[in-house]
C-alpha cells in the first residue's frame, strides 16, 4: 500500500497569514502543555520532599512537612513541632496536641523572617491543607501558590487563601 503526502501551498496572502497563525498557535499550545506537565511533575517532586521532611516531626498524631520554593530553589522548610527550647513532645497524656505546637507552615514562614530571603511570589508545598491561622500567615508572607497533598477536615484555610487570590492546588499523592 502506497502512502502519498501532499503539502498544502497557500495561494493568497490571507491564506498564508491564516496558516502562520494556525502553525504558531499549535506550537504555542504544544509548548504550553509541556510547561504545564513539567510544572505538575515538579509539584509532585516537591510534595514528596515535603513528605520526607515531615518525618523530622516528633508529633505522634500527625506529621506535616512544608517547603517554600522560589525560582525552583527551596528557600525554607518546616515541620510541625514544639518551639525551640521546649521538649519535643507534641501531645499530652490524653493524646491531645499541646496548644503551643507550631504548624509546619508557620515554622517555614518564621524561618524566612529570620533570613535574608523573601517569600514574595513563592510557592508553598505542604503535606496537609493549611488551617485558617496558617492561611493568614501565608497571605501576609506574599506566597502566591499553595500545593498540598492531604485534605484536612476543615476547609476554611483553603477558602481564605482562594479569597485572597492565592492559587491553591490539591495533588493526590496516589495518582500519577
Amino acid at each position: 500500500m502506497a502512502v502519498f503526502c501532499v503539502q498544502y501551498v497557500p495561494e493568497s496572502a490571507d491564506e498564508k497569514a491564516l496558516l502562520w497563525v494556525k502553525t504558531t498557535l499549535l506550537a504555542y499550545n504544544k509548548k504550553r502543555n509541556m510547561t504545564i506537565n513539567k510544572q505538575i511533575e515538579l509539584d509532585r517532586r516537591y510534595l514528596r520532599m515535603a513528605k520526607i521532611w515531615s518525618e523530622n516531626s516528633y508529633c505522634n498524631r500527625r506529621q506535616v512537612g512544608a517547603l517554600i520554593v522560589k525560582d525552583q530553589m527551596i528557600i525554607s522548610d518546616g515541620y510541625n513541632g514544639t518551639p525551640a527550647g521546649f521538649e519535643n513532645i507534641c501531645e499530652d497524656e490524653h493524646s491531645v496536641t499541646k496548644p503551643y505546637v507550631l504548624h509546619a507552615e508557620a515554622n517555614a514562614i518564621t524561618k524566612i523572617a529570620n533570613s535574608s530571603n523573601s517569600s514574595e511570589v513563592a510557592t508553598m508545598y505542604v503535606t496537609a491543607s493549611p488551617c485558617i491561622e496558617c492561611a493568614k500567615l501565608i497571605i501576609q508572607s506574599g506566597i502566591r501558590r499553595v500545593v498540598y497533598s492531604e485534605k484536612y477536615r476543615l476547609e476554611d484555610g483553603i477558602d481564605l487563601l482562594k479569597r485572597a487570590g492565592i492559587e491553591t492546588i490539591y495533588i493526590n499523592p496516589d495518582e500519577k
